[in-house]
C-alpha cells in the first residue's frame, strides 16, 4: 500500500519530537524546570500564537482532564468553535489536540509540529532560550499554532504537571481552574498541600476568575488559593460544599464545569452573556467523556473498568463510584501499575479495603515502578497480591482469577491504561 505523503510528514515530526526530552517518560527531578524562557522563546519566533486565544487554563490533581473536556463540549454546545489541549494521551498523540471537538488531523498534526521544531532549530542555531526546549514545549507551541491555523479563537489548556511552571502558563486564562490537590509528584512540587497548591494556583493571572474544588480555610491547600486570589484581584467560585461527600466523580467534575461555563456566559465568549452551563445536558456531558476515565468495557464477558487515578483519594472515589452499579458489586480483582512518585502506600491502603485479589505490572517505561516492587508492597496490605511483568500478561491473569459475577478493576496510571485499553475495547462498552 502506498504510504501518503501527510503521514511521512507526521512520521518525520514524530521522530524529530521524540528526540528531545521528554520529561514524561523520565525520572522527575525539582531541576526538570526552572523557568517558561523556552517557551517563550519558542513563541516568540513562531510569532505569539498564544496571544490570539482567550483561555480556560486548567489545573488541578485530578479531574482536570475531564472538566477541561466537559467545558470545550459545553462550548461547542453554544455554537462556537473550541479548542483543546490536554495530556497524557491514552492510545495516539492526536488526543492531546482537538479541533471543534475532534482529535486534530495527520496533516494539521505534522504542518503544527514542523514549525514548532523549525522554531526550536532555529533557537538552536542563534543560542536563544529555546534551545532548551524539552518534547513537552514543542508540542505546546504546536497546539497552539495549531489552533491559530484553524482559526480558533477560544481554548481550553490543560497543564501537564503543577502549573507555575508548566508549559501551558505562557497563556494568559480569563478563567483558572484547580480541580483539587492532593499529593503528587511531591519532589517537584512540594511536601505539603499548601506548597503544591501555591505551584497550581500560579496559573492565576490578574483579572481572571478562580472556579474550584479546594474547600476554603481552614483548609491549608484552600488558604493558599485564596491568598492567591486576593492579591490578584480575582474572584473565586467554588461548588456548593454540602454535595460534595455524597456526589460521583462525574458530578463532581460537570460542577465544576458548570461554574466555568457560567463565567464564560458572563463574559459573553458565545456572543451574547447567557448561562452557558444549562448546555451541559447528559448527551453532552456523555460526549465529552475521555478515554480512561471510569471506562467500563464488556471483555470476554467480564466487566473490566479503566480509570487512571493516580491518588489514593481519586482512588477510592472510582472504588465508591463502581460500587454503586449493579454489575460491580462484587470485589474487582484488580490489575495496578503506578508510577515511582506516586504515593504507593496511600493507594494500596485505599485497595485492601475492598480488594483482595491485585495483579502488580508495569509499562516499562523509566518512571513507573517495577512490578517486582510494587507486589513486595502490595503484600503488606494486599495478601493474595501477585505480580506479572507486562500487562497483557496481568489482564490475562487478572481473567484466569476473576470468579463469576466478578469484573477487573485496571488502575494506578493512564499510560497503564493505554496499554490494555486496545484490547479491552475491541468490543463494544457497556
Amino acid at each position: 500500500m502506498e504510504v501518503g505523503a501527510e503521514e511521512v510528514g507526521l512520521g518525520d515530526a514524530l521522530r524529530r519530537l521524540d528526540e528531545l526530552i521528554d520529561w514524561e517518560q523520565r525520572e522527575r527531578a525539582q531541576a526538570m524546570r526552572v523557568d517558561l524562557k523556552p517557551i517563550e522563546d519558542l513563541a516568540s519566533l513562531a510569532g505569539r500564537p498564544d496571544r490570539g486565544l482567550c483561555v480556560v487554563h486548567v489545573a488541578g490533581s485530578k479531574g482536570k482532564g475531564s472538566v477541561a473536556s466537559l467545558v470545550a463540549a459545553g462550548c461547542r454546545a453554544a455554537g462556537m468553535r473550541i479548542g483543546r489541549y490536554g495530556s497524557p494521551h491514552v492510545e495516539s498523540i492526536h488526543e492531546r489536540i482537538e479541533i471543534d471537538g475532534a482529535p486534530i488531523g495527520d496533516a494539521q498534526l505534522a504542518s503544527a509540529l514542523g514549525e514548532a521544531l523549525d522554531m526550536r532549530d532555529a533557537a538552536v542555531m542563534i543560542g536563544s532560550d529555546g534551545k532548551d526546549a524539552t518534547w513537552f514545549d514543542v508540542l505546546t507551541l504546536a497546539a497552539m499554532v495549531a489552533m491559530r491555523d484553524a482559526g480558533i479563537r477560544h481554548a481550553v489548556f490543560e497543564c501537564g504537571l503543577g502549573g507555575r511552571l508548566d508549559s501551558t502558563n505562557l497563556l494568559v486564562g480569563e478563567v483558572c481552574v484547580v480541580t483539587n490537590i492532593e499529593l503528587e509528584h511531591t519532589a517537584i512540587l512540594g511536601a505539603t498541600r499548601a506548597e503544591i497548591a501555591f505551584e497550581k494556583v500560579s496559573i492565576l493571572g490578574q483579572a481572571a476568575t478562580l472556579v474550584t474544588g479546594v474547600p476554603p480555610e481552614p483548609d491549608e491547600a484552600g488558604a493558599v488559593l485564596a491568598r492567591h486570589a486576593e492579591m490578584m484581584g480575582s474572584r473565586t467560585l467554588r461548588p456548593e460544599a454540602t454535595a460534595a461527600t455524597t456526589q460521583t466523580i462525574d458530578e463532581r467534575n460537570r460542577d465544576l464545569a458548570a461554574l466555568v461555563l457560567d463565567e464564560l456566559g458572563r463574559r459573553g465568549w458565545s456572543g451574547t452573556k447567557t448561562v452557558l452551563a444549562d448546555l451541559l445536558t447528559e448527551d453532552v456531558a456523555q460526549e465529552a467523556r475521555l478515554p480512561g476515565r471510569l471506562e467500563v468495557f464488556d471483555w470476554q464477558g467480564i466487566p473490566v473498568v479503566l480509570d487512571g487515578a493516580h491518588v489514593p483519594s481519586s482512588l477510592g472515589a472510582v472504588l465508591a463510584d463502581c460500587a454503586k452499579r449493579p454489575a460491580l458489586q462484587a470485589a474487582p480483582v484488580v490489575i495496578f501499575g503506578v508510577a515511582k512518585d506516586k504515593d504507593l502506600e496511600g493507594m494500596l491502603k485505599m485497595l485492601a479495603a475492598r480488594v483482595d485479589r491485585l495483579v502488580c505490572t508495569s509499562v516499562g517505561s523509566r518512571t513507573a515502578a517495577p512490578p517486582e516492587e510494587l507486589v513486595e508492597n502490595a503484600r503488606r496490605f494486599v495478601a493474595g497480591a501477585e505480580m506479572a511483568s507486562v500487562p497483557r500478561m496481568a489482564l490475562t491473569r487478572a481473567a484466569e482469577l476473576c470468579q463469576p459475577g466478578g469484573w477487573i478493576l485496571i488502575t494506578g496510571s493512564l499510560h497503564l491504561i493505554g496499554a490494555l485499553r486496545p484490547i479491552v475495547s475491541a468490543e463494544p462498552p457497556c
